[in-house]
């Protein structure tokens, strides 16, 4: 081998070498950047814990309850439904809260029923659409529910009860309860293990606070009232599908969507439904068939010019009531539409 070509061999091997340190420099760089650091990973695992889980609801001694709402005082009254009388109340530990007191007749049908168990199970749901259930008494003719309260009316009272209701309860601000109240079902439905039937999903059945986020309560207690027809009892035939009293099929999760179908055409056009039949569905139906907004749409509100949200909405109320339990769509399918549709609004 020549002089020249010893000296071009070793410039090649000696290139070669070169390369292959800085290519092996480069690795290096990049997994000591992007490999996690023990001191910093310990760091962000310290700073954020993971949230504690829920504690189950607490029990309190009847003489307690009856301390905390002054003896049942009628002033302390702040609602009334077919499960019982809401009062505004304060614990021994000064927290307001709603008690509700369930009525004499259903504490009857439903005695050894296992209600303390029943409600420590519902007291586990904790979602930002669903109002928790604190705590609960048991005795002698008597089923007490301890609720969250902070304050909250309900969508019903918004709605119809209120005269500046709708003014105060706006397009968006429909959609955005719409979309909330979905949310919350969908928790209760697919999230909680085993899943919680709501059972009559209406307007006094959803809290509005006052950010006017929907918060859905008096889920999983239709075990209460599932004698009420049979007894003469008031039921919300309204809220609830053919199949639950016709066919006694009971509550279900599709019952559940028949329901936030009829609060979603009450939604859309101001209107309350008769907790005797389906009236409503059957005025309501109709004109989403046949797009009749100007006479769907509550009149008390003017009609957008960008109607595209609400005529979406109304086919999702078509679908929830039009259709029978096998084809109607599902919780979540409902929620991620309804989400979209918020979202369309802000």
């Amino acid at each position: 081998m020549s002089y020249g070509e010893f000296n071009m061999v070793y410039i090649l091997v000696l290139g070669s070498l070169a390369i292959s340190i800085i290519i092996f420099a480069v690795v290096l760089f990049f997994l000591c950047r992007f490999k996690p650091g023990k001191e910093d990973d310990g760091d962000d695992i310290e700073s954020t814990p993971p949230p504690p889980p829920k504690l189950s609801a607490s029990s309190y001694s009847l003489m307690e309850i009856d301390t905390a709402t002054d003896g049942f005082n009628h002033r302390r009254i702040i609602g009334k439904g077919r499960l019982g009388t809401v009062y505004a109340a304060v614990t021994p530990k000064g927290e307001v809260v709603a008690v509700k007191r369930i009525h004499p007749r259903l504490v009857l049908n439903n005695a050894g029923f296992g209600f303390s168990s029943i409600l420590k199970w519902l007291s586990l749901a904790d979602h930002p659409h669903v109002l928790p259930i604190t705590g609960f008494s048991e005795a002698p003719g008597e089923r007490i529910i301890v609720m969250e309260f902070g304050g909250m009316l309900s969508l019903d009272f918004y709605l119809h009860q209120n005269r500046d209701g709708a003014a105060l309860l706006d397009w968006r601000r429909r959609l955005r309860i719409a979309a909330g109240a979905a949310r919350g079902l969908e928790y209760l439905h697919e999230v909680v293990v085993p899943p919680i039937i709501h059972g009559c999903v209406k307007p006094s059945n959803i809290l509005v606070d006052v950010k006017f986020c929907a918060r859905v309560c008096d889920y999983g207690l239709h075990f209460l009232a599932r004698h009420e027809k049979e007894g003469g009892g008031v039921v919300d035939v309204g809220y609830v599908d053919e199949e639950y009293w016709i066919e006694k099929k009971g509550a279900s999760k599709e019952c559940d969507v028949f329901g936030l179908g009829v609060v979603l055409l009450e939604l859309l056009s101001g209107r309350r439904s008769d907790q005797h039949s389906n009236i409503i569905v059957e005025w309501g139906l109709p004109l989403i068939k046949e797009m009749r907004w100007s006479e769907l749409l509550d009149p008390r509100l003017p009609i957008p010019c960008h109607v595209e949200p609400l005529v979406r909405l109304s086919k999702l109320a078509l679908a929830c009531l039009g259709n029978s339990r096998t084809n109607r769509p599902s919780i979540p399918h409902l929620a991620a539409i309804l989400t979209d549709i918020e979202d369309m609004t802000l």
